[in-house]
């Protein structure tokens, strides 16, 4: 499988990363640990994870999607064989939040612990924190980069002004620029992205790992009615897209699939793949059924005419 550079990381990957916010959470340790098994047997191996995975559940403190990641790679899961990407600044309840040195820090340490690993692949900043000065913040993670605790750092969620910002600190002070951009991109939303985000990134052969790349769960097509939602973990994320506008996206992506012998997820994540600046999309599994479909996105070459119909059915 062809592999693409991630940015100026010195990392190289499929053009697919898996995403384990739903370990421990829909997916329990057995299923995520054959999820993890059959991902990397295909040829792929960027995981990304976060500290504050999975907090939203009763009884979870965070790091339970690390935990799995650690018990994967103590089970015998070689780690060469994956690049690990977590991140940190969110909430992490008694544990502290924000991109202070101090939080970066010890957060970073807690991590390495749950991952039973002594370097993380990737870092990165999960949110912009304003209250605390850009330099600090990428001070810290010069710091892991020098004593070799993380190879690569990079952001998630920051806008154009912001990560010019932390670009143009970094080559001021001399620190390890923020190599990998993590944005909120996928059929449905691409505003936040394309513009002068997309373009930043170009320009700056930052590498682009968009999560929420099936729209929690709705790209798939699997939702198409209120009653598709009922009893579902994701229900309250997918039920806006439930519209006129989604359900026409919906259409034109089914009319693609059977015209290529594909599904929607493949046709999705095919589209993301072929954007400018893209290199993978995140998307996360809790079934081997799932990631079985995910897996072929790679194989799908969309035609000029597939991929001008989706542009236009998704403005």
């Amino acid at each position: 499988m062809d592999k693409r550079a991630l940015g100026t990381s010195g990392i190289s990957i499929a053009p697919l990363a898996l995403g384990g916010n739903v370990f421990g959470w829909t997916a329990d340790e057995a299923t995520s640990f054959s999820i993890i098994d059959a991902f990397v047997a295909r040829g792929f191996s960027l995981i990304d994870t976060a500290d504050v995975y999975s907090t939203w559940l009763p009884g979870h403190t965070g790091g339970e999607s690390e935990r799995i990641i650690g018990g994967w790679l103590k089970r015998g899961g070689r780690r060469e064989a994956v690049h690990i990407a977590t991140k940190v600044g969110m909430d992490m309840k008694a544990a502290g939040k924000g991109l202070s040195r101090a939080h970066i820090i010890a957060a970073a340490e807690a991590s390495l612990r749950r991952l039973g690993t002594d370097y993380i692949d990737l870092y990165q900043a999960h949110i912009d924190d304003n209250t605390v000065p850009l330099e600090e913040t990428l001070e810290a993670f010069a710091r892991l980069v020098e004593a070799g605790k993380v190879r690569a750092v990079g952001a998630s969620n920051y806008t154009a002004p912001r990560l010019a910002e932390a670009l143009a600190t970094s080559d001021a002070k001399g620190y390890p620029r923020f190599s990998v951009l993590q944005p909120h991109y996928n059929l449905v939303n691409r505003a936040l992205f394309e513009g002068a985000l997309q373009k930043l990134c170009l320009t700056e052969n930052i590498g682009v790992i968009p999560y929420y790349a099936l729209a929690a769960g709705f790209l798939t097509g699997k939702y198409r009615r209120p009653e598709d939602l009922e009893g579902k973990a994701r229900a309250g994320t997918v039920a806006h897209y439930l519209d006129p506008r989604g359900l026409d996206l919906l259409a034109e992506m089914d009319k693609i699939a059977a015209r290529l012998g594909a599904t929607p997820t493949q046709v999705a994540l095919a589209w993301l793949i072929a954007q400018p600046g893209v290199t993978a999309p995140i998307v996360s599994a809790s079934t081997l059924a799932q990631l079985d479909d995910i897996m072929e996105a790679p194989g799908l070459a969309l035609d000029a005419a597939a991929l001008s119909r989706l542009d236009r059915a998704s403005i």
